[in-house]
């Protein structure tokens, strides 16, 4: 059984969803008030889905104190349809951003999906990100990525976004991701990103019609592959 905590105000909303998710052995545990959710053991939980509009305290604070106290997967579920609540919620370290709303089987998807990252990222210890079967590999001491153990010739702006993907091998990365997990990245701009995976892909020989290694995930952002 996948355990989940869930942070939400709006009790009628969480037992909705509840009810669905407990079909396919997710257990929901919601708490209204935020404190009592801070203090209700979360490491003991496999995710946690996060509302932004709390009682007493917003949620981005809740998300910047879980991200910095412990290790679980975030996804914010939220009506605010601001898009820096978004950007702030990913750069403090959120996993997804869901917004209100929404079908539950999305929800769900989104679950496994997560579940799934951690478990392959735990496995993999901290080798790096990359497995043993992975084209790529990561020197973080030297701050160098080689493929198939020829070192990339990067720019700290490719560095970074490429050490991302490959920490996040075979699943989708939202452009706000990457683009806000880079701080090399001066110019903020989508445009920018589109530069520098246009760099990459030539770096590496891969064809943006024809991919190898960098996939497009249409309405997401991209995917690395082996």
């Amino acid at each position: 059984m996948i355990n989940v905590l869930m942070i939400e105000d709006d009790t009628e909303f969480a037992e909705i969803l509840s009810e669905y998710l407990a079909k396919y052995n997710i257990k929901i545990t919601n708490y209204e008030d935020p404190y009592l959710g801070l203090s209700a053991g979360i490491k003991n939980y496999d995710l946690l889905i996060l509302d932004l509009t709390l009682p007493g305290i917003d949620g981005l604070e809740v998300c910047k104190e879980v991200v910095e106290r412990y290790d679980i997967p975030i996804i914010i579920s939220s009506a605010r349809s601001d898009i820096s609540d978004k950007v702030i919620g990913l750069q403090l370290g959120a996993d997804d951003y869901l917004p209100k709303p929404y079908d539950p089987k999305e929800m769900y998807a989104r679950i496994q999906s997560l579940i799934r990252r951690y478990k392959k990222l735990k496995s993999q210890g901290d080798g790096g990100g990359a497995g043993n079967d992975s084209d790529f590999r990561i020197d973080e001491k030297r701050h160098q990525i080689f493929l198939k153990e020829e070192a990339l010739n990067l720019t700290p702006a490719e560095y970074e976004i490429l050490t991302y993907m490959v920490k996040h091998n075979g699943y989708s990365i939202s452009r706000e991701q990457l683009v806000y997990n880079c701080n090399s990245l001066k110019d903020k701009g989508s445009k920018s990103l589109d530069v520098i995976m246009g760099r990459l892909r030539s770096k590496i020989g891969d064809s943006s019609k024809n991919p190898k290694y960098i996939h497009s995930v249409r309405g997401i952002g991209y995917k690395l592959v082996g």
